[in-house]
């Protein structure tokens, strides 16, 4: 039986499962055996994914935990429906059915349930029939229930926290009851059979139930009881959370279940007793007002309404201390424990470039850090901006409403910090040199800087002597005998009296803004200490008290100025000396006077007597304050026994400025009368004393301070020194720098041989390298290197201990030495020799840690030259690595030495290496160089845009260049597209240093030049009082710039003028800027003029600058007179501007790509370059060079695809012009002319078409970011004309070509007619014998139709008539031709030509006689260079023309006119590109009537046997068999189609698809040549060359070098042929070549036939007329054999298409086959159309020119370059220099000659001599660059050194004279030396792809 009850309020369906049952009409038995009752709840159920609790449908939080619920079916279960009472009315639901159920057979619920009323809403009365039984109306029920007796009152047993126990009386065991329940959310209702009392459970913890019962009838009536209500226990809150810990306040929360109304009772309880106790209804709660640093414990319990209260729930918490809190709020606190370093703070990120204000407190200590490294005076007016601040400011002001609390209360103190709390979080969360640097730099802020800073956590305090260790303060004390002299000292060693301020109790006067008077001038105010009147100095100090912080006041010596006469240490101690006792003993034991403020001393006098104390004790107080008592202060007096001196008073007829004035007269006595003096260094002791903690005292300092001063100990003498413990870095390794440079200058060689001298050279480097080797290394290097293989912080410490040490004896020894020099200096012109002698002395007296780390390299590069196995060498190998370590921790590294000029390169190339792979891959670099006149703020400049330490004040200035490492922060990378900015600082240009030395300015150039090029912006800096000074500096930037223009780099330039005070200077200097702008063009013209570049015309040709973005103005570093005067705040804020500007600079830097690797290759090339004086021309750079080739092999690539196309057009056009008029033509209008204009404009679409594509590529190849193309920006030109001038070249020859195949097929028109009719005749007297046959209808034998043919043939030939084509005279064609080119050569040319025979002519070998009677009588014994030249040009001109004409010959076609002119146009080529021989018009008339007279001879020839073959009558007679085959063929009616489709394939097919194989194959060729094996040799010229000689130096023949060195262009013809025969010759691959064209012609012949054969209307002739039609764009068909193929041709149209296809596949397999077995290669070449190597020899040769010294070929790419070059140049007398004189060959190389003082002479400079520097005077496209290294002409040496003799007996002059080091060079080390000549690294094979080789080309 299944009952149903429904109503909108709930839905229960319950269900009886009875073990028996009867029904009876309207009633239910309920004669039950079983007493119990299962109750189902609805399926429809939702459980808590926390808690598991089961929820309501449509439930969304669950009531016990407040979680999101879901949904999930829970078929079966048997439990209570819970309804959301926020789902009135809703659908009825679907119930599951378990269908697995043995009892009985549930339907769907669905269709079943009836909805049943049981309220008052519905009238309608409804039933549902279920299983047969009906349910009665919802109006008899009700009435039922009234006739019920309801039970009596409720019990309750039992009741938790989610369940109740419940009985009730009476109780009838035949009644049924039903239990209600409900809360605020939830309804349940039970049926209960047989029993008074149950569970419920599943309640809801902590709400109040009411539950009622009413007993229910068989027949359904019901009564209700009374309700009663019940609380369920509470519980606890759930998940206690400590939300926010500070040191006076702790936020709690707590889950709270949603919409259950209770409360929370918490606790805050401490050490068992209770602190506080709040009841919230919320579930947060803050308590405030709690001690720091104290553990609390808090109790959460729930409390009902009723006052019930749930057990407690308990969490635990200790609260922050002070400092904590604070660190807490400005983000520090991980920093407590991992202390912050100065290269977190120095790295460059987003925050470096922007302005907003602080918006969080966390942002405070970052601005105020960022401001300080800008040395900037505001740096501790931070204060943290609400965003909604300007808002409300705005609405104040638009508030009419007058709210005057609101502005008495306006104070937000949550946002506020004191800036001393800053300062001392700052100073607690960092590490030694980041507190260092901060000390460094709040002391030039003039900020108090902390002596004892506290830690109120521990309540310890830090003497921070390592902290001013790095201050070094410079003034001028009255007590100086010269007046002009001053104290220069590290603060923490001076001897200054200290002076000390504190406060007893509560003070009305303000201590620090007193002593900020004290210390003042009226006119110059200066906050040194903060006090309440700053921004934010009024704010609570959380964790400052106890500091003591120091100033000084420094005298500069002008009585008027100075406030005291001495120098003086003040302190100030913050807060109380009640509460830090330690700090106030401290003072009182160092200080030379303590002055105590306070207001009121009753019973505080004590303290002040109790101290042991070596000061003398001033009180200071304010009478008018209401606390203070004179009595006490008499008292105290009498106690300490004070005078009345000693006790300052503020009465009421005393101002601050009188009472400041009284306090400053006080302590000015002091000082006189104080001999208490003692180093801040020394009160360490004291400090020790009273258990302070000394910042030094760390065990790493200490070891290092050890280890520093077990070397600085010993320096006694400094120039002696450096020559016992650093004899390296002496006077050995200036000579060796001056002879590397004098190996590239050559400056001192004389008259030697220059290979000789640089043997000598490079003797002397050995032997001193042997020098530094046998010193041992130095007990102090040997201390250093130890010292700095530490760990990182000990190594760290040790340099800086270094550092300061080296500089205190530097300061002290240098101090003598510039007053000596000062005096000398005043008389300059007469102690000229004195003063270059300071000048060394001040030089040698200078000794710093970069001597060390240079000493270092030195060490490092003496042993890198033993063998890798010595052990001195190996205990050296880990060098680099610590040194490229020491760079990533902030030290610079040395890159240029400033002693010797010089850089250690394999030191500093290991160096970066080891960086590289310590970075890898984060390896991209910026590079920011500054350059300036010495001593205007340079390396200042740089210290406050970044932070960086280089050496500055600190007794010397920078010398040489130094790079330095900031790293980039890592969500920064990718704005500036580096990984690093590198830093470079410069020795100042014009050094009066360096002014005595010889060569300053020499020093100067290199090193702006070698600067410039490594930087990526060069800051240019310029202080306006050196206007002359400025000139010079202008000049060497200028030269620079110009120089880095030319070797393909071009960085921004910024100009920072220093000392620019005016806040108008951008818009005032608008005239200065105007006239810099026309000083640096004058100069550049100037320097351009120098460098012989002079299309540099004005300033930006050679850089990118923009007068109005490129200036930058900067105020004086000082605010008023120095030492007093703090920065400048106008200085920073501009130095800021300037450095964010740098930085957008950087971004809009193009993306260069550079990584460290890459600067080190630029180092490497612009110091080679550097050494050679002409920089422009000695500048050779790998990365340039490979930059280079990759753009030439592209290029390549471009001309050959542009060269290979038009090959293919042009034999198309060449197929349609011999088929023009011909039936092979598919449609042709208009005459053979407009056919040829036609062609002739489609060629020229062509070219201008591909000449496009090209340019296009080109700069698609320019815009790529990769590869370094901006390197060879200078280039593009060149390449775009080198595309023209291929397109110019290209057009000519294509319409040569043109016009020779129509002139050629006019000719052959008139014989093809003669031929035709001959044909037609033929044909039709053959036609009628045949019909005359067939009428006899006699039978007629073999015999008889010979006869008959033979007969009708003769008569038919006999009637036809022969004429064929007219001989002509071509040799007199030519000639008149020659004569018509030199008619303008005027009379005595013609005159000569009348007299000569142009047949006589071309006969002999052609012979140059030489120029003037004399020459000419010797001429059998004596050829001079001019005549040797003239006939070397001769030679190859007849050669080239001998060629020409062969080639024209094997084509076998008629005599042209364009063939002569052809010639004639060559010949005048060759004799413009020769100019410089200056040949005379004789020479010319002689040269073109020898070489117009053999190409003559040969024409006439090929001429007369075009006519022989062409022949109309042989020509005829050649098919005669074919006539007579076909007439009997025809007579005995035989079917004609197999046999003529053969005829046809083989006369007209077969030879038209040879000639096509032969035309294609030669492209193909050069195809595979380019792509296959021996890519590599051919991609450019450069891999070229380097392929011969490395083939040359295998084979080492001299016959091969001699042809190499004599005939270069027959050689690499030669060679290139030679290199095609070995790659064909071996296994099929020419076979595969011929095959794959073949394939390809096949298809289309078997396309043309079965297209054709769709039109079945024509006949068989006009069948074969559209196959050749279809075929006339490709193949040229014989039309004699094409017109005996087609007469007397009676084949069926379809089988003859049949056969023909047949006979094509039979055609391709016997040319197959002939290919397959052709194996003669050369042959095979000699017979293409195309010669591939004469391609290949073309793309590889180039120009053709050879340098004018040594003959080396250049290599320049692309055919229009302006320079020529070479990777390698030669010894010059393979170039057949002799020496004059003694006649031997001379073994010096141009690449080192051109930078000697040696001269030459030669036929160019008129045989006069003229010096190799000035080669490009006579020799201006010539550009012969340094060499890259001694060894890079290894392999010319040591080719000349083995053939020497055999070269000289060649060249008929004596052998060279062979320097010994060229003899010990081996095949190895030439080979060796190839490759890096060519820049051919190991992993370069021969084999791989063009597109990813690498290579140079020389610069």
């Amino acid at each position: 039986m299944l009952s149903v009850w429904h109503s909108r309020q709930f839905h229960t369906y319950t269900w009886f499962i009875p073990m028996a049952f009867s029904a009876v009409a309207g009633t239910f038995d309920h004669a039950l055996s079983l007493s119990c009752v299962v109750i189902c709840r609805h399926f429809q159920k939702m459980k808590c994914p926390r808690c598991n609790t089961l929820c309501e449908e449509g439930q969304q939080f669950c009531l016990r935990c407040n979680a999101i619920v879901e949904e999930e079916i829970e078929p079966g279960s048997l439990k209570d429906v819970t309804y959301d009472l926020g789902r009135s009315g809703a659908a009825e639901d679907t119930l599951p059915m378990d269908s697995s159920s043995d009892e009985e057979d549930f339907h769907d619920a669905s269709d079943q349930f009836l909805d049943l009323k049981l309220g008052e809403d519905e009238d309608t009365c409804q039933r549902v029939q279920v299983d047969g039984l009906e349910v009665e109306p919802a109006q008899q029920m009700e009435a039922a229930v009234e006739e019920l007796s309801s039970p009596g009152e409720i019990t309750v047993d039992y009741v938790g926290s989610d369940s109740v126990s419940l009985s009730w009386l009476p109780f009838d065991p035949a009644w049924r009851y039903k239990l209600t329940y409900s809360c605020y959310t939830q309804r349940e209702i039970l049926s209960i059979q047989g029993s008074n009392s149950t569970d419920v459970e599943g309640l809801y913890p902590g709400t109040e139930y009411t539950f009622s019962i009413s007993s229910v009838t068989d027949d359904r009536n019901q009564r209700a009881s009374v309700p009663m209500s019940v609380y369920t226990k509470p519980v606890p809150p759930e998940k206690i959370k400590i939300d926010h810990v500070s040191s006076e306040s702790v936020s709690l929360s707590w889950d709270k279940r949603v919409g259950v109304p209770e409360a929370c009772l918490v606790t805050c309880s401490c050490n068992g007793e209770d602190v506080q106790k709040i009841t919230t209804e919320s579930n947060t709660l803050t308590f405030s007002s709690l001690s720091p640093g104290v553990k609390y414990s808090f109790h959460v319990a729930t409390v009902l309404k009723n006052g019930t209260q749930s057990k407690s729930a308990v969490t635990y918490v200790c609260s922050k201390t002070h400092l904590e809190s604070l660190l807490l709020d400005l983000g520090l606190e991980k920093h407590y424990i991992e202390k912050l370093a100065l290269s977190t703070v120095l790295q460059i990120d987003e925050k470096t470039v922007t302005d907003e204000p602080a918006q969080t407190l966390s942002a405070l200590p970052w601005t105020f850090l960022k401001r300080l490294m800008m040395v900037n005076v505001t740096a501790r007016s931070v204060k943290c901006i609400s965003s909604g601040g300007e808002a409300s400011c705005d609405a104040s002001f638009c508030n009419i409403d007058l709210d005057l609390e609101s502005l008495v209360d306006n104070m937000d103190s949550s946002n506020v910090v004191n800036p001393l709390d800053i300062v001392t979080a700052l100073f607690l969360c960092s590490n030694s040199f980041l507190q260092q640097e901060m000390v460094l730099k709040m002391s030039m802020c003039q900020f108090s800087v902390p002596l004892l800073l506290p830690n109120c956590d521990t309540k310890q305090c830090m003497m921070m002597i390592w902290a001013m260790r790095d201050i070094v303060k410079k003034f001028r004390p009255h007590s100086l005998a010269d007046p002009r002299g001053f104290v220069e000292d590290r603060i923490v060693l001076s001897d200054l009296p200290m002076v000390s301020f504190v406060r007893l109790g509560e003070c009305s006067l303000s201590k620090s803004q007193i002593l900020n008077k004290l210390l003042s001038n009226p006119q110059q105010y200066h906050d040194t200490f903060v006090h309440h009147d700053m921004e934010c100095g009024d704010s609570p100090r959380r964790i400052s008290n106890g500091l003591v912080e120091i100033s000084w006041y420094l005298p500069s010596g002008k009585k008027n100025i100075d406030i005291f006469g001495e120098a003086v240490a003040v302190t100030n101690l913050r807060g109380d000396i009640s509460s830090f006792e330690t700090q106030y003993s401290f003072l009182c034991q160092t200080s030379a006077a303590v002055f105590v403020f306070f207001d009121n001393l009753d019973n505080k006098y004590k303290l002040l007597t109790s101290q042991h104390t070596k000061a003398q004790l001033f009180l200071v107080g304010n009478p008018q304050s209401k606390s203070f008592s004179i009595d006490a202060l008499k008292k105290t007096a009498a106690e300490l026994n004070l005078k009345k001196s000693n006790i300052i008073l503020k009465t009421k007829q005393m101002n601050d400025a009188d009472f400041v004035k009284n306090l400053r007269n006080t302590v000015g006595e002091v000082i006189k009368s104080s001999y208490s003096k003692m180093p801040l260094e020394q009160m360490a002791e004291v400090a020790h004393e009273l258990g302070i903690l000394v910042d030094e005292d760390c065990q790493e300092c200490q070891i290092a301070k050890q280890n520093a001063d077990a070397i600085t100990s010993k320096i006694n003498d400094t120039p002696q020194y450096k020559e016992s413990q650093l004899p390296l870095q002496g006077q050995i390794w200036k000579e060796l720098a001056r002879l590397e440079k004098e190996e590239c200058r050559l400056r001192k060689a004389g008259e030697m041989n220059i290979e000789t001298y640089k043997s000598e050279l490079q003797a002397e480097k050995r032997q001193l390298r042997e020098q530094q080797r046998r010193y041992d290394m130095s007990e102090a290097m040997t201390c250093f290197i130890h010292a700095i293989s530490s760990t990182g912080l000990e190594r760290s410490y040790f340099l800086k201990w270094m550092r300061m040490n080296l500089d205190n004896l530097s300061r002290k020894n240098l101090s003598g030495l510039r007053e000596l020099y000062k005096e000398k200096s005043q008389n300059s012109s007469e102690n000229q020799d004195e003063i270059a002698d300071l000048d060394r002395q001040i030089s040698n007296s200078s000794l710093g840690t970069e001597h060390f780390l240079r000493e270092m390299g030195q060490l490092y590069e003496s042993a890198v030259l033993l063998s890798e196995t010595e052990e001195s060498r190996q205990q050296l190998q880990h060098l680099p690595r610590l040194c490229a370590e020491l760079l990533l921790d902030g030290f610079p590294l040395e890159l240029v030495d400033g002693d010797a000029s010089n850089i250690p390169l394999r030191w500093v190339s290991d160096v970066l290496h080891q960086l590289n792979v310590l970075v890898q891959p984060k390896n991209k670099i910026r590079v920011v160089t500054v350059l300036g006149v010495q001593s205007t703020g340079k390396s200042t400049l740089l210290n406050t845009m970044f932070g960086v330490q280089f050496a500055v004040s600190s007794g010397r200035c920078t010398r040489g260049a130094f790079m330095l490492l900031i790293k980039v922060k890592e969500d920064f990378k990718k704005e500036l597209n580096c990984d690093f900015v590198v830093i470079i600082d410069t020795e100042g240009l014009k050094s009066p240093e360096l002014a005595q030395l010889d060569d300053s300015f020499e020093h100067d150039n290199e090193l702006a030049t070698l600067v410039v090029g490594l930087s990526d912006v060069t800051i240019i800096n310029i202080a306006m009082e050196n206007s002359t000074e400025m000139k010079d500096i202008l000049q060497i930037v200028v030269h620079a710039f110009l120089r880095m223009k030319e070797v393909g780099k071009k960085p921004k330039c910024q100009f920072v003028h220093q000392n620019v005070a005016d806040v108008s200077a951008h818009d005032k200097n608008m005239r200065d800027r105007k006239m810099l702008l026309e000083q640096l063009n004058e100069m550049t013209q100037a320097a351009a003029s120098m460098e012989n570049k002079e299309e540099n015309k004005i300033f930006t040709d050679v850089m990118e600058y923009n007068p109005e973005t490129g200036n930058w103005y900067i105020p004086g570093l000082w605010h008023g007179n120095p030492p007093m005067a703090p920065v400048n705040a106008g200085y920073s804020e501009s130095v800021y501007e300037f450095k964010k500007n740098m930085i957008e600079v950087f971004q809009n830097c193009e993306a260069s790509g550079n990584n460290i690797m890459d600067f080190l290759e630029w180092t490497k090339s612009l110091w080679n370059a550097v050494k050679y004086e002409n920089f422009i021309f000695s500048f050779r750079n790998s990365l340039v060079a490979d930059a280079y080739m990759k753009l030439c092999i592209e290029f390549n690539k471009w001309e050959w695809s542009v060269r290979k196309h038009m090959h293919t057009w042009m034999t198309s056009a060449e197929a349609r012009i011999s088929n023009f008029g011909t039936i092979a033509m598919k449609s042709q209008t208009g005459d053979e002319r407009d056919f040829l204009c036609q062609l002739k404009s489609a060629a020229s679409t062509e070219l201008v078409k591909w000449e496009k594509t090209i340019l296009d590529n080109l700069t698609k190849y320019y815009e790529q970011t990769e590869g370094h193309v901006y390197l060879v920006e200078r280039y593009r030109e060149d390449f775009a004309n080198s595309t023209k001038s291929m397109k110019r070249e290209m057009e000519n020859s294509i319409m040569s070509k043109l016009e020779a195949a129509f002139e050629i097929r006019k000719g052959m028109k008139k014989l093809d007619t003669i031929k035709k009719n001959h044909t037609a005749v033929m044909e039709e007297k053959v036609l009628k014998l045949l019909e005359d046959c067939r009428k006899s209808h006699s039978e007629r034998s073999e015999k008889d139709l010979d006869r008959e043919f033979e007969k009708v043939w003769e008569e038919t030939v006999q009637e036809l008539s022969f004429t064929g084509l007219k001989k002509r005279d071509i040799v007199s064609d030519v000639f008149n031709q020659l004569r018509s080119n030199l008619k303008q050569k005027g009379g005595s040319v013609n005159e000569k030509l009348n007299k000569e025979k142009l047949e006589d002519h071309g006969k002999e070998p052609f012979i140059v006689a030489p120029q003037g009677f004399f020459k000419r009588l010797l001429k059998g014994l004596y050829m001079d260079e001019h005549t040797r030249k003239t006939q070397a040009m001769a030679d190859n001109l007849i050669e080239i023309c001998k060629q020409f004409v062969n080639e024209n010959i094997q084509n076998k076609t008629d005599y042209n006119d364009t063939y002569i002119q052809e010639i004639i146009h060559m010949i005048e080529e060759k004799l413009n590109a020769n100019k410089n021989l200056e040949t005379s018009d004789k020479f010319e008339v002689s040269i073109k009537l020898y070489i117009c007279g053999f190409a003559s001879r040969a024409f006439q020839s090929m001429h007369e046997q075009f006519i022989c073959d062409n022949n109309p009558c042989l020509c005829l007679e050649q098919f005669k068999g074919k006539y007579l085959a076909n007439f009997k063929d025809l007579f005995n009616g035989q079917d004609q189609c197999r046999k003529k489709s053969v005829e046809f394939t083989n006369l007209c097919l077969k030879p038209a698809v040879e000639v096509y194989v032969a035309s294609s194959l030669g492209p193909e060729i050069v195809d595979e040549m380019l792509t296959g094996q021996n890519a590599f040799q051919f991609s450019s010229r450069t891999f070229f060359q380097y392929s011969i000689l490395k083939q040359l130096l295998s084979e080492f023949n001299f016959a091969n070098y001699v042809s190499y060195t004599c005939h270069y262009e027959d050689f690499v013809k030669n060679w290139i042929l030679g290199e095609m025969l070995k790659r064909f010759s071996q296994g099929k691959k020419m076979f595969e070549l011929e095959d794959c064209q073949l394939k390809g012609i096949i298809r289309v012949i078997t396309e043309a036939i079965t297209k054709v054969q769709t039109n079945k209307n024509g006949n068989i002739k006009e069948l074969i007329q559209d196959i050749c039609r279809e075929l006339g764009e490709k193949l040229v068909i014989p039309q004699d054999a094409l017109e005996a193929t087609m007469i007397l041709n009676n084949s069926n149209q379809e089988q003859f298409s049949y056969w023909l296809k047949t006979s094509v596949v039979e055609m391709e397999q016997s040319l197959r086959e002939e290919f397959r077995n052709a194996t003669d290669v050369s042959k095979k070449l000699e017979q293409l159309r195309i010669k591939p190597q004469n391609v290949l020899f073309t793309r590889v040769f180039g120009c053709g020119k050879q340098c004018p010294f040594c003959k080396s070929p250049c290599e320049a790419g692309g055919e229009a370059h302006n320079d020529h070059c070479a990777s390698i140049h030669r010894p010059q007398g393979l170039g057949r220099y002799r020496f004059d004189g003694s006649k031997e060959l001379v073994t010096d190389i141009c690449s080192s000659s051109v930078f000697s003082e040696s001269s030459f002479r030669c036929y160019e400079t008129n045989g006069k001599y003229h010096p190799f520097k000035k080669y490009r005077d006579i020799f201006p496209n010539w550009h012969i660059p340094a060499d890259p290294s001694i060894q890079a002409s290894d392999y010319w040496k040591y080719v000349m050194a083995k053939f020497n003799k055999e070269f000289s007996k060649e060249y008929d002059a004596c052998p060279g004279d062979i320097p010994l080091s060229w003899k010990l060079i081996t095949k190895e080390q030439a080979e060796k030396s190839l490759r890096e000549s060519f820049s051919i690294t190991n992993a370069l094979s021969p084999t791989v792809s063009p597109a990813h080789s690498s290579a140079s080309n020389p610069f």
